[in-house]
């Protein structure tokens, strides 16, 4: 088996956890913005902006030198290579543009390049594949894929087993990305259902700001599995009309993830629901630091259905209450009160 090289391009709370997990078993490199951030991962293994209560493992290493993390991976050809992209929607354009500079015109030996945020561009209503193509150059050596499923960071980076999904359409990046995270604490199964695992990841925030509403309202565990199990029908309405398979929504990069993300007290769409339904604006939670891509994606993904004429009410409640000013009772009793149909 050949020696595995990972480079983790963003030191936040997912990759981190991400470049903890791989340093197990491949040689790995965290890239961090700010130069004492990564200082502190590399000399005290411990990320001070993210996860700063766990300690990281001494084989992580790390560096703000973004051609010292490209090098990393690029000087060794005998190895399987793989970078992974820690940033979230908004920055995968920019990330991408820097890795295109480094990359040179013809790669002697494979590189695999995943990506792991979730959502869809609020601006332009684009995939992350989406933001990737238009980005990266076409190389029959670039080989990419999404790595998506029910984790949240701080666990993964605590150790705690973990089960996820990598999508890609070559299956030498599914072989890589297993050498790099598979084992005793994570199980990496694979797809090729790209499009799948996108819609699944961006539309599960959106419903867990929902089921935070439902529960911050104290509608019960009842309301509660109703709107996972319909917003799960949402996801794959949209997923099936964007091209995806309806049985990726049954694995978890669907219900697994929406499930995870809908209930788990980690979960930072839920909390901004949960915080929506107790009378706290928007702007304010926002204004506090909370990151929740949900709140990002939830127009966009409303968009998307409209252009393909999918029917999304749950995602449409939710825009209502967060942009409209619609009360969060008001948004569930227009749910309740819509037209009976078949299931």
């Amino acid at each position: 088996m050949q020696p595995t090289r990972v480079s983790v391009l963003g030191a936040g709370s997912w990759g981190t956890a991400l470049a903890a997990l791989a340093s197990a078993h491949a040689d790995t490199l965290i890239w961090a913005r700010d130069p004492e951030v990564a200082r502190s991962i590399d000399a005290r293994h411990i990320n001070p902006r993210h996860l700063s209560d766990i300690t990281l493992p001494q084989a992580l290493h790390a560096t703000a030198d973004f051609d010292q993390a490209m090098a990393h991976i690029l000087t060794d050809t005998t190895a399987d290579r793989l970078i992974v992209l820690g940033v979230p929607v908004s920055g995968l354009a920019d990330i991408c543009s820097r890795i295109a500079q480094a990359l040179p015109a013809q790669l002697p030996a494979p590189v695999h390049l995943l990506w792991t945020c979730k959502g869809i561009h609020p601006d332009t209503q684009q995939l992350p594949q989406e933001i990737i193509q238009n980005a990266l150059p076409k190389s029959d050596g670039l080989h990419t894929g999404v790595l998506s499923g029910p984790s949240f960071a701080n666990e993964v980076a605590r150790g705690l087993p973990v089960a996820l999904t990598l999508a890609g359409k070559h299956a030498g990046t599914g072989t890589v990305t297993q050498s790099a995270f598979h084992g005793t604490q994570a199980r990496i199964y694979t797809t090729t259902d790209v499009i799948g695992v996108e819609i699944g990841g961006a539309l599960k925030n959106v419903i867990a700001i929902a089921c935070g509403i439902c529960d911050g309202l104290e509608l019960g565990a009842n309301a509660r599995a109703a709107l996972i199990t319909r917003g799960l029908a949402e996801m794959q309405r949209l997923g099936v009309a964007l091209g995806g398979l309806p049985d990726t929504f049954s694995g978890l990069a669907g219900v697994g993830d929406l499930v995870l993300t809908a209930t788990g007290d980690l979960s930072r769409n839920r909390r901004v629901g949960v915080a929506i339904s107790q009378g706290q604006s928007l702007e304010h939670i926002l204004a506090g630091g909370m990151t929740a891509e949900g709140v990002r994606c939830a127009r966009a993904a409303l968009a998307l259905g409209a252009q393909h004429h999918v029917d999304l009410p749950i995602t449409a409640a939710v825009c209502s209450v967060l942009f409209d000013g619609t009360p969060p009772k008001r948004a569930v009793a227009a749910l309740l009160s819509r037209d009976p149909r078949p299931e």
